[in-house]
């Protein structure tokens, strides 16, 4: 299958470009769909290929249109005039591929803008009745993901800018409530109607998934995204529900816009002569992540919980031993660990334990993971020998 995008240099074109091509280089493997070339039209894509392309495509995503004109007359020319002259191209090669065009949930209203939406809709289904030619109509709302122009026609992407960059926000109503749509979810959409899979709602085609969130909402969630990367902060290490699909795909969006000197950020090291144990991840349901450095020789741990706090231990460097006993049990069982062999090593509850770095020159790297957060305030932690020293 060949396939044209118009707009494929804009927000949605150009993720919907990138996963068109996955599909035709075999890098996703995952599709059923075949295709053999992918053809991309932009404004300054030479205007006399449209006409070569539209003569040999078997498919056309029509996401080419104009948000913020610099005069009002240029939502027409852009969103109705362009979509004019691809129907034109179509119709003289008799082309009667199948047709996706983007439109917006502002068509139903009257402003300039949706005036020019609606008439472009209105041209698409013309064109279905006198050509026979498949045509779906997709209305979408405010769109967020990778790869959005901040202040310019997303609110979700400045804000997700403007707070990735400690830069101000400004909300009218945190009451306020839209529509949202995730672009990964309209790139799915669009490559399932490229497949004849495509979904509806009466006469115009559909994204399936979309959420509605306040303004309030949004902005919060997005704090603290940014506020979980200060080791000072109360929300420290936090990390979205990625349960949420929501919260999972804004701290995808997130993630995109931060500055390119501000990919890292430190975390606090607890080190004494031992080595130190270093947080790496917290959150709300999932407990959290740490990683523990032993020095050669070193035991650490002889501690037990009694409430409800079991770990996982992982050795990904070094050599160690993970040894256990019951407090009220003489039994003690031993277990050797070791890079070389990546493996889980489950802390049971009530069972006192240490970690023993067997070598006297390298150090002993061990991921953890609790099932809850380390609390001060109740710690569930009592100190208590496993036995004898290992020599």
């Amino acid at each position: 299958m060949k396939v044209l995008v118009t707009g494929a240099l804009g927000f949605i074109g150009k993720n919907l470009v990138t996963a068109l091509n996955n599909i035709k280089d075999k890098k996703d493997k995952t599709r059923s769909v075949e295709i053999e070339a992918v053809y991309e039209f932009d404004i300054n894509t030479d205007s006399s290929l449209l006409d070569e392309y539209t003569k040999i495509c078997d498919f056309v995503f029509h996401l080419a249109g104009v948000n913020r004109p610099k005069d009002e007359s240029e939502f027409m020319e852009g969103n109705f005039g362009f979509t004019n002259v691809l129907l034109d191209s179509l119709k003289k090669n008799n082309n009667k591929c199948p047709v996706i065009i983007s439109s917006s949930t502002q068509a139903a209203l009257d402003n300039p803008y949706g005036l020019s939406k609606r008439k472009g809709e209105e041209l698409m289904f013309s064109y279905a009745k006198k050509t026979g030619a498949k045509v779906l109509v997709y209305r979408f709302p405010n769109v967020f993901g990778m790869g959005c122009r901040p202040n310019y026609n997303s609110f979700v992407t400045t804000m997700c800018y403007n707070i990735a960059n400690d830069l101000p926000i400004s909300i009218n109503s945190r009451d306020t409530i839209l529509t949202l749509v995730y672009v990964g979810d309209i790139v799915e959409e669009l490559i399932l109607a490229l497949s004849g899979e495509e979904h509806y709602d009466g006469e115009y085609a559909l994204v399936p998934v979309t959420y509605q969130k306040t303004l309030g909402e949004i902005a919060d969630l997005l704090y603290s995204f940014k506020s979980a990367r200060n080791a000072n902060s109360e929300n420290k290490l936090g990390i979205p529900n990625v349960k949420c699909l929501f919260s999972k795909k804004l701290y995808s969006t997130f993630t995109s816009y931060l500055p390119k000197n501000e990919f890292s950020y430190d975390l606090k090291m607890n080190c004494d002569h031992r080595g130190s144990f270093t947080e790496i991840l917290r959150t709300d349901y999932h407990g959290q992540f740490s990683v523990n450095i032993s020095e050669p020789g070193i035991t650490k741990g002889f501690h037990y919980h009694t409430y409800s706090k079991v770990e996982k231990f992982v050795v990904v460097s070094g050599i160690g031993l993970i040894r256990f006993r019951k407090p009220d049990s003489d039994e003690i069982i031993e277990y050797y660990v070791t890079g070389d062999k990546i493996q889980v090593v489950d802390i049971p509850l009530g069972y006192t334990h240490e970690i023993v770095n067997l070598s006297k020159t390298e150090k002993l790297i061990t991921f953890m993971w609790c099932n809850e957060c380390f609390d001060p305030e109740h710690p569930d932690t009592y100190f208590l020998e496993v036995g004898e020293k290992h020599e």
